[in-house]
C-alpha cells in the first residue's frame, strides 16, 4: 500500500546539506511526514520514539536512510542519546489525546511537560543549534476574541494543554536563560494522510474519513456548530523547515494554521460532497475539555518565518480522502 505523503513544494532555506534533525516522534502522523520530507530533500535524519503510538510503517518508504532509535523521551538518558551530534530538534513526542488527559492527567504531564523539559536540557548539553516545539493551539481555550493571537493570554481548559504549556514556557525560558534557540509553533488543527483514524483520539477528519469510506454515520459531538482551524499537515512540514533558519524566530511563539475557520457540520457536508458518499450525520454529548471556537492569526508566521499557505484546506481534504481511499 502506498505510504508517501504530497510533499509540499520547496520554499525553505537549506540549512546546510549535512546537518542532521532529530525528529522525537518521528513515528508518528505529523512527524513523519517531517521524516519524508528531510529524507526526499537529502538531510540526515535520525528519530527517536518509543512506538506505543507511532507506527513502523509510516517510516518503511525512507528504510535505511533514517537513523531509528527506539526510547522515551521520559527517559532523561534516551534524550542526551538522541541529540548528540543533532543540528535540529523537531520535538513532536506527545501524548495528544485531550480525553485521555482529563480521565489521567498524570502520564500526559509526564510526557509532554517533562518530556518537553528532558529534551531541552539534552539539546543544550549537546550543542543542538536550534530547537523547534511543536505546541498546541489549546493553550489559548475558550475565548470569545478571534483570530487568536500569540499575545493573548494562554486559559488552557485540559491538562492536555496546560502541560502542552509548560512545554512551551520551558522553550523560552531556556531561549533566554541558556541561549538555546527554541521555536515554539502552536499548531491547529492538523490534518493529512497517515492519521490514524482507528484511535478514539484522532483527529475529526481522519475519522470521519474513515467511517465515510465504511459507509458508517458520522458522529459529532455537540451541535456541530464549533469552529477549527484545520491546517494541511504539508503546511505544518514546511513550518518546521523555516522555523530552523530563519533568524527572528529564536525565542518567539508562533502560530501555524490556515487563518480561515470551519465548523464541524460544514466539514461534514463537505466530506459528504467531496466523497460521494451517502453517510448519515448522528450527534452525541460535548466533550469535556473541547473549546468553541479557534481560528489562528498567522501575521507573526509571515512576518517571522515567511510562512505561506501552500496547500489549502479544501485541496487538504481532497488528498487526505484519495489518500485513505488507496489504503483501503
Amino acid at each position: 500500500m502506498p505510504s508517501q505523503s504530497p510533499v509540499p513544494s520547496p520554499q525553505s532555506p537549506a540549512p546546510g546539506p549535512r546537518a542532521l534533525y532529530l525528529v522525537t516522534g518521528g513515528a508518528g502522523f505529523i512527524g513523519s511526514h517531517l521524516v519524508h520530507y528531510l529524507v526526499a530533500k537529502g538531510y540526515p535524519v535520525r528519530v527517536l520514539d518509543n512506538f506505543l503510538t507511532g507506527k513502523r510503517g509510516n517510516l518503511e518508504a525512507v528504510g535505511a536512510a533514517v537513523e531509528v532509535r527506539p526510547g522515551d523521551i521520559t527517559d532523561p538518558d534516551a534524550c542526551h542519546r538522541a541529540c548528540q551530534g543533532a543540528d535540529f530538534v523537531l520535538h513532536h513526542a506527545a501524548r495528544v489525546s485531550v480525553a485521555e488527559s482529563v480521565q489521567s492527567p498524570g502520564p500526559t504531564h509526564e510526557t509532554n511537560a517533562t518530556g518537553a523539559l528532558n529534551m531541552l536540557i539534552a539539546a543544550k548539553e549537546a550543542g543542538c543549534r536550534r530547537f523547534v516545539y511543536a505546541g498546541s493551539a489549546s493553550a489559548y481555550g475558550d475565548t470569545d476574541l478571534l483570530p487568536h493571537h500569540e499575545g493573548m493570554t494562554p486559559r488552557p481548559l485540559s491538562p492536555y494543554a496546560v502541560a502542552k504549556h509548560v512545554g512551551e514556557l520551558y522553550c523560552q525560558v531556556f531561549h533566554r536563560l541558556y541561549g538555546l534557540e527554541t521555536v515554539v509553533l502552536r499548531y491547529f488543527n492538523v490534518f493529512g494522510p497517515r492519521q490514524d483514524p482507528s484511535s478514539p483520539y484522532s483527529g475529526v477528519i481522519a475519522q470521519f474519513v474513515s467511517r465515510l469510506l465504511r459507509g458508517e454515520p458520522l458522529t459529532i459531538y455537540g451541535d456541530g456548530e464549533q469552529t477549527r482551524d484545520f491546517v494541511p499537515v504539508e503546511n505544518v512540514v514546511n513550518a518546521n523547515l523555516l522555523a530552523c533558519v530563519a533568524p527572528a524566530a529564536a525565542g518567539q511563539i508562533i502560530n501555524i494554521g490556515c487563518g480561515e475557520s470551519m465548523s464541524v457540520n460544514d466539514l461534514a457536508r463537505t466530506l459528504l460532497d467531496l466523497s460521494g458518499e451517502r453517510s448519515e450525520v448522528a450527534h452525541t454529548d460535548p466533550r469535556p475539555g473541547d473549546i468553541r471556537h479557534s481560528v489562528a492569526d498567522i501575521t507573526r508566521a509571515r512576518e517571522l518565518l515567511g510562512y505561506q499557505v501552500q496547500v489549502t484546506p479544501s485541496e487538504g481534504l481532497r488528498r487526505t480522502l484519495d489518500w485513505y481511499r488507496q489504503e483501503a
